[in-house]
C-alpha cells in the first residue's frame, strides 16, 4: 500500500462532523498557557478560548476532537513556552490499496491530526514539554473493521530550524463500517537542551504523521 497526505475524497457517502474546541491550559512554572486547537480538512469555524485550566490530558483532547465546534488554528507562545504546531505537510495521511495511489475509491483509511495542547517546565539547561494531540481516522471504501495503526512523529526545531530532538509513537484506532470514524488522543513529554543565551520561545515543537514506516 502507498501513503499520501491528499485531502479526504469527496466521493465517500459519509456525513462527516467537524471537530475542535479550545482549552486554556495550566503551564508548569509559567501560569496558564493557551493550547492551539485547530480544525482540519473536515472543516469548522473558529471558536473563542475558554477559561478552563485543566492541564494537558487525553480525555479533554479526545472531547475536543469529537466536538462539533471548529477551533482556531495556530498557537501563541505564552510565558516563554515553545509553540506546539501541527506540521502542515503531515497533518493528513492516506493509505491506498497497492498500486492505486490517488484513487479515492481505493482508500483503505485516512487519518488527520486536528487538536494540540502543551505546557512546559524549564529546568537548569533544559526544557520539558508535556504535549498532547488528538484527531481521527476515517475508514475508506477499501477499509475493513479493526484497529488501524497510525505512526506519529514529534520533533523540536531550534532558532536555526535544526531538529534537535524527536519522539515517535504509534496510535491504534478502532474503526468499522457501522462506525467509520474513530478518534484518538495521546499525551507525552519531550525534553531538549537549552544552551546559555537561548530562550524556550526560540524553539518550536511539531507533530505530524510519520511517513517513514513501510506501508
Amino acid at each position: 500500500m502507498k501513503q499520501s497526505h491528499a485531502p479526504f475524497s469527496r466521493r465517500w457517502p459519509v456525513v462527516l462532523t467537524c471537530a475542535a474546541a479550545t482549552v486554556l491550559l495550566q503551564g508548569c512554572g509559567f501560569g496558564s498557557i493557551t493550547s492551539g486547537l485547530g480544525g482540519g480538512v473536515f472543516g469548522g469555524k473558529p471558536s473563542a478560548a475558554s477559561n478552563e485550566k485543566a492541564g494537558v490530558n487525553e480525555e479533554q483532547l479526545l472531547i475536543a476532537a469529537k466536538s462539533e465546534s471548529g477551533g482556531a488554528g495556530g498557537q501563541e507562545t505564552a510565558y516563554g513556552c515553545p509553540k506546539f504546531i501541527i506540521w502542515q505537510r503531515d497533518r493528513n495521511l492516506t493509505i491506498y490499496e497497492s498500486g492505486r495511489a490517488g484513487d479515492g475509491l481505493a482508500i483503505v483509511h485516512q487519518g488527520e491530526i486536528t487538536q494540540t495542547a502543551r505546557e512546559c517546565q524549564v529546568a537548569p539547561g533544559r526544557v520539558i514539554v508535556k504535549y498532547g494531540f488528538s484527531g481521527r481516522v476515517l475508514l475508506g471504501p477499501k477499509g475493513r473493521a479493526g484497529n488501524v495503526t497510525m505512526p506519529i512523529t514529534v520533533f523540536v526545531s531550534d532558532g536555526k530550524h535544526r531538529r534537535i530532538a524527536d519522539d515517535k509513537t504509534k496510535i491504534d484506532v478502532a474503526v468499522a463500517p457501522d462506525h467509520p470514524i474513530g478518534y484518538f488522543s495521546a499525551v507525552r513529554t519531550i525534553t531538549f537542551g537549552l544552551p546559555e543565551g537561548t530562550r524556550p520561545a526560540d524553539y518550536e515543537v511539531y507533530v505530524g504523521f510519520d511517513r517513514g514506516p513501510a506501508g
